[in-house]
């Protein structure tokens, strides 16, 4: 009978391991890849490396099927310490998965490299009950509300883009709402900007934007810059947000919001609409385009309505 000793050595010839430098890469990079956190349920509940999914050890050669049913996929399998999922890697292997991957001392080694990890907290009665349908969603589900309501979003501007945008988004159980926007309400706005209302003429945007919000949804945290968008604020502003949606009407602000996206490698979600036209397109940092690529020089003024 072999030692476990044995065991490991044997299955650290047949695999391959990578560091935690190597696998951030991967996750920044946005490829195609299968993370399993082979831990038992109560490890992976007092945190985990996003966007893992968690099948125990013992489990893991019956529901391998369903977590990774494209085999050419990289699988890249972790632990505490790096032991168990090599083992697990090499029954993989066994099983005719060709490109298994283990992380080299676990989710230990990962934490000491200064890598992000998730501690889903959990859901309260009211949220189960309020998130139900997205709960049926196989694109959502609980795994996928919770990381809604774990990320943030800021919306640059408040008006007829920006107020559907960020009433949806609260809807939905984004955590944090960044609402950016420097204008008062008019009586202009009412007919499309549905984050406000007759009362609320003359006070600023981000007031009556901030009050809606947190009545339709009081999960969401609303964080109010009632300034425009300049040079010398978006780089503090934009750096603790996940995504960034870009509903300004100039030019000005477009090319400022591009920019400082694709400085801090941010996923850039730009609209714009002119009466019954409009567009919208996603600038994802190395996955294509930006804004400036595809329109390199503004036009000029007063040739675009805004």
């Amino acid at each position: 009978m072999k030692t476990l000793r044995e065991m490991l050595a044997e299955a650290r010839q047949a695999i391959r391991e990578e560091g935690p430098e190597e696998l951030q890469a991967r996750l920044a990079s946005g490829e195609p890849l299968v993370l399993i956190d082979v831990r038992d349920p109560d490890e992976y509940r007092d945190g985990y490396i996003e966007p893992a999914v968690n099948i125990s050890r013992g489990f893991l050669e019956f529901r391998i099927g369903t977590a990774a049913p494209d085999p050419s996929v990289p699988i890249i399998l972790y632990c505490q310490t790096g032991l168990r999922s090599a083992l697990a890697a090499k029954a993989l292997k066994d099983l005719g998965f060709p490109n298994v991957i283990n992380l080299a001392g676990g989710y230990q080694r990962w934490i000491q490299s200064g890598h992000p990890t998730v501690k889903d907290s959990p859901l309260t009665t009211d949220q189960i009950q309020r998130y139900s349908r997205h709960f049926l969603l196989g694109q959502v589900g609980e795994k996928g509300q919770r990381k809604l309501l774990r990320s943030k979003v800021l919306l640059i501007g408040a008006g007829g883009l920006g107020s559907p945008t960020a009433y949806y988004l609260a809807a939905a159980g984004v955590g944090t709402l960044g609402i950016m926007d420097g204008d008062r309400v008019d009586i202009t706005n009412l007919q499309r900007q549905i984050l406000h209302r007759t009362s609320d003429i003359g006070r600023p945007k981000v007031e009556s934007a901030t009050e809606t919000i947190r009545a339709l949804n009081p999960d969401v945290t609303v964080v109010p810059y009632p300034h425009r968008i300049t040079v010398d604020n978006i780089a503090e502003i934009i750096k603790d947000y996940d995504l960034i949606i870009d509903g300004s009407d100039n030019f000005e602000t477009r090319y400022l919001v591009n920019d400082a996206c694709y400085l801090q490698r941010k996923t850039n979600v730009h609209g714009s609409i002119f009466q019954f036209e409009g567009m919208a397109t996603v600038f994802a940092p190395d996955q294509g385009p930006c804004y400036r690529c595809l329109y390199p020089v503004p036009p000029p003024a007063g040739l675009v309505p805004s």
